[in-house]
């Protein structure tokens, strides 16, 4: 990867990525941005639904910049994904639907946010629970 100067490795101008989401390999260059975006796992409009309304900006901004809840992927994907729930979308690469859905429920454990039952039975699945 090549960073810009100056901020600390934290702006990619060129590199490339493992994309979890789709498996596949993606050349990025700062003059595509929308070839690799930041997803929230939990998405935010989802944490909204389920009690985040109630929450101060600044717990909002806490999980909106967390680690735990951002993952680099495919633009399109996240896209595609938008604010849904498990249940509405998984990642189209099935080998890591069970990493996707823990990760999901570690940030709402963390957040104490609920899950849908039909995003719950959904992820359980995607871990092989029948």
């Amino acid at each position: 990867m090549t960073f810009r100067a100056g901020t600390h490795d934290c702006v990619v101008l060129i590199g490339v990525l493992k994309e979890p989401y789709t498996a596949s390999t993606i050349s990025f260059t700062k003059a595509q941005p929308l070839t690799v975006q930041i997803d929230h796992v939990m998405p935010l409009a989802y944490d909204w639904a389920q009690g985040a309304a109630g929450w101060t900006k600044a717990k909002r901004e806490q999980i909106a910049n967390d680690p735990l809840n951002l993952l680099a992927v495919d633009g399109p994907s996240n896209g595609q994904k938008s604010a849904s729930g498990p249940a509405e979308w998984m990642p189209p690469n099935p080998r890591v639907g069970c990493a996707y859905a823990v990760r999901f429920a570690m940030v709402s454990l963390k957040y104490k946010l609920p899950v849908q039952p039909q995003d719950k039975r959904k992820m359980l699945t995607s871990c092989g629970a029948s």
